[in-house]
């Protein structure tokens, strides 16, 4: 999560290192740009490192925080700003179609826990419509699997799925000396922008997230039989695909076109 270092102790469990560099800190803050209309939904806020300089620029905030003994210190740093609204809980259950009000989307940003950052990015593709923009910190490598293209090893089913709902441009990178205690990891600050309109036709969704589960879950073989049992070589050659590439060599429109071909 990010968080100011100071007296309260980073625990392992929830997977805290505390963002203390202002400089980054200030890149964050002027990457999201937050406006006096936005709502603003931070994910593991901390003490507040960056949560009390986005109060100063936003309309409201609401602050998702599971660890209960750090939200005293951010309540206390925050005291009077009164557009600071404090979730404790799992943001991993949170619903956040819950959070928003009526007509006006939410932007989320945060630091996402190295060890829950996929399921994290999967809930809130699931609730993508109530979301304007996301600004996350992950990992180096979740990050390049994001952005990938075609053809490499870091393409996989994150990079399809995320095709499929949004826009990813990693932003800029930072070193582990940012954090105390520092991570064993890289990290990279990227945004998420929810696509306005499909980028391809697709009727089926639930069919197109069960063929690229199971298609990169057996990455090595060839489509036919990667896609064994949910598709067939006529759905392939009608899609226009060749069965013996591999998984990797789809695209996210590829893969539409064999859902609807199914």
């Amino acid at each position: 999560m990010i968080a100011s270092a100071g007296s309260h102790t980073p625990r392992k469990r929830f997977g805290q290192h505390f963002l203390h560099d202002p400089h980054i800190i200030n890149r964050i803050v002027t990457a999201i740009d937050p406006q006096p209309d936005n709502v603003l939904v931070e994910i593991g806020p901390g003490p507040g490192a960056i949560t009390l300089p986005l109060l100063e620029r936003c309309g409201t905030l609401i602050a998702v925080e599971l660890d209960r003994d750090v939200i005293p210190r951010l309540q206390a740093s925050a005291a009077g700003k009164n557009n600071l609204h404090i979730v404790q809980g799992d943001a991993l259950k949170t619903n956040l179609r819950s959070l928003g009000t009526p007509g006006r989307k939410l932007r989320l940003v945060g630091n996402l826990p190295y060890n829950i950052s996929t399921p994290l990015l999967f809930h809130c593709l699931d609730q993508v419509d109530v979301i304007t923009d996301m600004h996350f910190m992950l990992q180096k490598e979740v990050v390049q699997r994001m952005a990938a293209a075609p053809g490499g090893r870091e393409y996989g089913r994150l990079s399809v799925m995320l095709a499929l709902h949004c826009r990813v441009e990693p932003l800029f990178s930072i070193g582990s000396g940012a954090f105390s205690p520092p991570p064993r990891v890289g990290s990279t600050f990227v945004r998420l922008i929810p696509h306005i309109r499909a980028p391809f036709p697709l009727a089926n969704p639930e069919r197109f997230a069960r063929l690229v589960n199971q298609a990169f879950s057996r990455r090595r073989k060839t489509l036919r039989n990667a896609l064994a049992g949910l598709a067939n070589v006529a759905a392939m050659q009608k899609a226009g695909l060749d069965p013996t590439a591999r998984p990797e060599n789809l695209s996210a429109a590829d893969f539409a076109r064999l859902a609807d071909s199914i």
